[in-house]
């Protein structure tokens, strides 16, 4: 396998080195969740990774090596052994891994078996991304999740001989709960001692069952000071315990960072194949249907199953950098965002940037403008100030 010295590469904001694959399938659609998913559709699995196989080719026409892939979903531990084979048989020809790889998949605790774990572990998986959501059957029952707390427990027993790192997703925000419940639920994350949390306020997206039962008026959301206090919790509790804050919703202990997605927080390029993917190549941004018979149809027939392309203007495209890379602990860094973007952060939005570092919200030293902790409980603000300078 042929990888490029420094000299020869394109940089990583221009050509991918990292790809995302998309599984859609659920054996549930979840009242919150507002991913592309095909739910009952399990006989169309292996159809699936026919046309997975052939947008691979299609789009790549010899393979293209990479230092992280994540497999997400939807989910992508519904597929059984022998159909996670032939997925990773696929992608590896395809996408075949770098040496010092990161290679996640997305998995709901109650579909993990040892026989899959020795799959994907035989195949290079190295990060299992756990969706808990919470360890409490009552905030379980409301986000309509089928596990319960031991499913969590027991999967991560039967990953840790064999994947190095392992996430687990946590939720928080929902109707009624306390900082004392939230409090349970990172403790008992804590306990399974894991390398990584990623913790989201619950969201109300629109068109979602969750979202019209709020209409409804079911039940009553939290207010925001409510909402507030939460964040608070997650970050004392889990900054306590040595996890690193390094983006506005993830922690995690040293080393154990998700490479992944910090391309994404870079804003760099990446690979997206799948139903529902995106995908970010030399500047230019593509999205695939979300329908599984319009991808089936268009990925079998050699056509392209993308139905939304976009290429964005040097200064949208610095914009967009902008707001995306201030999630980030590390903020964004005068040297590389010139670089990646041929802007200056300050021409773009010094008076703005300034303005928030009065307010105590943003850290400016030079080098790079940062979130204060104060900064990130009100981070969306913080950025739309900026666009709008």
């Amino acid at each position: 396998m042929h990888v490029c010295n420094k000299a020869e590469c394109p940089p990583p904001w221009l050509h991918p080195r990292s790809a995302y694959i998309h599984i859609p399938f659920c054996a549930h659609h979840c009242c919150y969740c507002d991913f592309a998913i095909a739910v009952g559709q399990e006989h169309q699995i292996e159809l699936y990774l026919d046309a997975l196989a052939a947008e691979l080719h299609n789009t790549l026409a010899t393979p293209e090596p990479v230092r992280t892939m994540f497999l997400g979903g939807g989910t992508p531990s519904l597929l059984d052994a022998h159909q996670l084979e032939l997925l990773l048989k696929s992608l590896i020809h395809w996408l075949p891994l770098e040496e010092d790889h990161e290679f996640s998949i997305e998995a709901n605790p109650s579909t993990i078996t040892r026989e899959k774990i020795a799959v994907l572990a035989d195949h290079g998986v190295n990060r299992i991304s756990l969706g808990a959501q919470s360890f409490q059957p009552d905030r379980l029952r409301f986000l309509e999740r089928d596990h319960t707390s031991p499913d969590i427990a027991r999967a991560v027993e039967r990953a840790r001989p064999r994947i190095e790192s392992i996430s687990i997703d946590m939720i928080f925000g929902t109707p009624g709960q306390s900082v004392q419940s939230w409090n349970a639920d990172l403790r008992a994350a804590l306990e399974l001692e894991p390398d990584h949390l990623s913790t989201y306020g619950l969201t109300y997206e629109k068109g979602t069952l969750l979202w019209k039962q709020r209409r409804a008026g079911a039940f009553t959301p939290l207010d925001e000071d409510s909402e507030r206090a939460l964040y608070q919790e997650c970050m004392d509790v889990l900054e306590a315990a040595g996890f690193e804050h390094y983006e506005i919703s993830n922690f995690a202990r040293p080393g154990h960072r998700c490479r992944h997605n910090e391309v994404y927080w870079a804003n760099w390029a990446h690979w997206g194949f799948g139903m529902g993917a995106a995908g970010y190549v030399n500047g230019r941004r593509h999205l695939n249907t979300r329908d599984l018979g319009t991808y089936l149809k268009r990925a079998l027939a050699g056509d392209s199953p993308a139905f939304q392309v976009e290429t964005l203007e040097p200064k949208e495209r610095a914009q967009e950098t902008m707001a995306i890379q201030l999630r980030r602990a590390d903020g964004i860094i005068r040297g590389p965002f010139l670089e990646q973007t041929a802007f200056s952060i300050d021409d773009l939005a010094k008076s703005a940037i300034q303005r928030h570092v009065d307010l105590g919200l943003l850290i400016d030293d030079d080098q790079s403008i940062r979130l204060t902790r104060e900064g990130k409980f009100v981070a969306d603000t913080v950025i739309e100030g900026l666009l709008k300078s």
